[in-house]
């Protein structure tokens, strides 16, 4: 009896097959592009504060490559998807709904700015997208009222930032503080924070000016402030319109400029080319929450800063990192998130939201999370991670001692 061999195509086809099962073997996330496990970044890519969607993306990407490389979650690999809000709430809005239909999408990160988180909260728990504030400060973004709350920050909270910057003026004795505050979200949240702040420190709060995104002059501003009595500018503002308010401010007599405190917003883009002048001029502080220059923890941080060194040309030394915070922040967040995965057993949103609120110790970047969430509290950071830090002569954020 003979037997027929098989058509020759056919034979081919099922030896290719065999040959891909057998490589998945070997390498079980290998190839898998297809069976990811989605996880979303909706920031400002390429606006005013690009720098900062930038650092989360790498951040995240840093993470998530170490995720892979020990076997990825739940037995698949994660991968990031990215979308640009533009610093728009309208395009944020859009972004989360199109996000929202992923499949496998498990979380999205949220990038700066606050008026776009709260636009995007209605969406967030009406698609039950797990969302993780990477770069927003404002305190409602996450005091947002919901039950249950699918929001979880590693960032700064407005509410303790008030406090930290106006402690910060007071301890190099000014007495006398003002405050400029963008009119969005973000600056409200900041003011309740500052006068919150004030009461407690038994401050004063001498004056408060406010102004709208894309104001290109603010001397009149720093004028009233000089002509009131503050001896301190407590700045909460972006990179373009802080970058307005220290031009506007060196274009003063040097006599009438006063030294500014800032919030973090003004280091989410490239601050020196916003100024375009010496701003070395300028007794400018602002608030980090993580460094690496100096990080606290230097054995975690090291390979971090060579896997960061190694995948992106353009940073030499951990000096050269643009908006570090934003980096470090997503770098903690995917390991959290993957850890959340990890204990849900599943890629259902509702339950790895619950997991996260439900996580043991973790050893991160930035610090140790004791835990990082429990119900009761979605962020993760508080004052004692805060820092104060100024720019070099070339730009690079550098920690003050």
């Amino acid at each position: 009896m003979t037997h027929d061999f098989p058509d020759s195509n056919m034979h081919k086809s099922s030896l290719s097959v065999l040959f891909a099962l057998l490589a998945l073997c070997v390498h079980p996330l290998k190839g898998l592009a297809n069976d990811a496990i989605i996880v979303g970044l909706n920031a400002d890519m390429s606006s005013g504060s690009a720098l900062s969607g930038e650092a989360i993306r790498r951040g995240a990407q840093i993470a998530i490559d170490e995720v892979n490389a020990r076997g990825g979650v739940l037995d698949r690999p994660l991968e990031l998807q990215v979308r640009d809000h533009r610093g728009n709430p309208a395009r944020g809005k859009d972004n989360i709904e199109d996000l929202s239909k992923v499949d496998d999408l498990v979380a999205v990160i949220g990038g700066i700015h606050t008026p776009v988180a709260l636009a995007e909260l209605d969406l967030i728990h009406e698609h039950k997208v797990v969302y993780l504030g990477a770069w927003a400060a404002g305190t409602p973004v996450v005091d947002n009222g919901r039950d249950p709350n699918y929001v979880f920050r590693v960032s700064v909270r407005d509410q303790y930032a008030g406090e930290f910057l106006l402690n910060a003026a007071l301890e190099r004795d000014h007495s006398a503080p003002c405050l400029l505050l963008e009119e969005t979200g973000w600056g409200r949240s900041s003011e309740k924070a500052f006068q919150n702040a004030a009461k407690k420190l038994s401050a004063s709060i001498v004056d408060v000016q406010w102004f709208n995104w894309g104001i290109a002059d603010l001397s009149e501003h720093l004028r009233l402030f000089k002509e009131r009595g503050c001896d301190a500018v407590m700045l909460v503002a972006n990179p373009r319109e802080g970058g307005v308010a220290v031009r506007s401010m060196l274009s003063l007599e040097k006599e009438q400029r006063l030294p500014i405190i800032s919030h973090w917003g003004i280091t989410g883009g490239d601050f020196q080319a916003q100024v375009g002048e010496d701003f070395s001029e300028i007794d400018l502080l602002f608030l980090q929450t993580f460094s690496f220059v100096k990080p606290v923890h230097p054995e975690r941080a090291a390979p971090v800063i060579d896997a960061y060194i190694s995948r992106y040309d353009d940073a030499s030394s951990a000096e050269a990192f643009p908006a570090p915070v934003g980096t470090a922040h997503a770098y903690d967040l995917i390991h959290l998130l993957a850890m959340a995965l990890e204990r849900a057993g599943t890629t259902d949103r509702a339950k790895i939201r619950d997991s996260l609120e439900n996580l043991p110790d973790y050893r991160g970047l930035i610090r140790d999370y004791t835990p990082a969430f429990t119900p009761e509290r979605h962020d993760a950071l508080d004052a004692r991670d805060f820092s104060l830090a100024r720019f070099s002569p070339s730009g690079a954020i550098m920690p003050v001692e």
